[in-house]
């Protein structure tokens, strides 16, 4: 059976990983995976879920299966937590959600729902996308199509060839939307650029699929949700993938939320329905711990604003970071302005340096990062950072 299966190359961030690993030199920096880490190097545990996990330990009576749509207390709180406390579409009852094994498992769940929608749905992710996009969504047997995001020449967004080619998917084809933070550029979408797509896709009448992991880690928790709640105020439907790993720190928990704005009540049952009955295929029954942690922290108004003050110390930490590097490139007289990287939100930012520049940072100087250039601002720290500013500088 298995010897007709073809060998297949090395994921590129968990193969640099490895790589990493393996590297003797004692000095080596790795701005690879996408995790928070410390001044130390650590991803930690916040405080607020170290106190929610006593909490859940002293409390937790049972292993019995929980329900199939997730822990509702952390579905109620995350949906509050994106939309907005009061929003119009949880009142109306048009919200249909579950829990899910991580942002990813949230992806695949809404990607295998519109494979059962339409069969010929075609989904439009940004040029480029986080990688793991394309067979979380292609996998399900959806058509993918690029639309411009990103000038690596300019280190902007390309929004008017954006806007051109969004203008131009058919009715009912599907947009992916980063919520802020993009990955892998940093790049956001201003508030205006987000009203004026939010009226396109009414316009156009395509379907906005919203991808948000990082909410706090761009402006705020509040200010990041901004493009999120716009669209489900303005269009009829909408849907969105949340994951936990980031803000909350649940890397290895798998936390994460799949939820589809409907047109009204009736049809959010229906579709509620069918989303349960996706994930049962899938994996049957959801996990409890993680969903049970964020179910403590947001629904205790200590705990929650202990998570969220830890949340802007993490945001902080990160724009001061980009500060940090950016100002040692310019000590060292970097070749090349790398002041946009000022701009750019989030955990990851694009340098816009060529993949053989990339490679010869590995090679050379046992710095770890994608061949695109995207680098995670958060492995950055006050100890390495003159090293990785004279290393950059030197292949420019």
């Amino acid at each position: 059976m298995f010897e007709t299966l073809p060998a297949l190359a090395p994921d590129p961030i968990l193969g640099l990983s490895a790589a990493f690993k393996k590297d003797t030199n004692p000095s080596k920096i790795d701005l690879g995976v996408g995790v928070y880490k410390d001044e130390s190097g650590n991803t930690p545990i916040l405080k607020a879920v170290a106190k929610a996990q006593t909490i859940l330990q002293e409390s937790e009576t049972s292993k019995v299966y929980i329900t199939p749509q997730g822990v509702q207390g952390f579905i109620d709180g995350m949906l509050s937590l994106i939309l907005g406390k009061g929003n119009s579409a949880l009142l109306a009852n048009r919200v249909a959600a579950v829990q899910a094994p991580g942002g990813c498992g949230a992806l695949r769940i809404l990607a295998e729902l519109l494979k059962r929608c339409n069969p010929e749905t075609k989904v439009w992710v940004s040029d480029p996308t986080w990688a793991n996009h394309i067979p979380l969504i292609g996998n399900a047997g959806l058509e993918l199509a690029t639309y411009p995001y990103f000038d690596k020449g300019s280190a902007s967004i390309k929004f008017d060839a954006m806007m051109d080619c969004l203008a131009n998917v058919k009715k009912g084809d599907v947009v992916l939307l980063h919520g802020c933070c993009h990955n892998p550029t940093g790049a956001d979408l201003s508030n205006e650029q987000w009203r004026a797509v939010a009226e396109l896709a009414n316009k156009v009448g395509f379907l906005p699929f919203i991808d948000v992991a990082y909410q706090g880690f761009g402006d705020g928790l509040e200010e990041d949700a901004y493009g999120i709640r716009l669209m489900v105020d303005s269009v009829p439907e909408v849907i969105i993938a949340a994951s936990c790993s980031k803000n909350f720190g649940l890397y290895r928990e798998r936390v994460g939320l799949a939820a589809l704005i409907t047109a009204n009540s009736k049809t959010r049952d229906i579709v509620q329905s069918q989303i349960q009955y996706v994930a049962r295929g899938i994996y049957s029954m959801p996990p409890s711990y993680g969903g049970a942690l964020v179910d403590i922290i947001l629904a205790n108004d200590e705990l929650n604003q202990l998570w969220q003050s830890e949340v802007t110390e993490m945001r902080e930490r990160m724009i001061t970071l980009r500060k940090l590097l950016v100002d040692n490139l310019a000590a060292q007289g970097a070749s090349k302005d790398f002041s946009f990287v000022n701009q750019q939100k989030g955990m990851f930012s694009f340098l816009c340096i060529a993949p053989e520049q990339v490679q010869k940072l590995r090679a050379e100087k046992s710095v770890y990062f994608v061949d695109s250039s995207r680098v995670n601002i958060a492995g950055i720290n006050t100890k390495n950072v003159e090293a990785l500013a004279a290393a950059i500088s030197g292949v420019l």
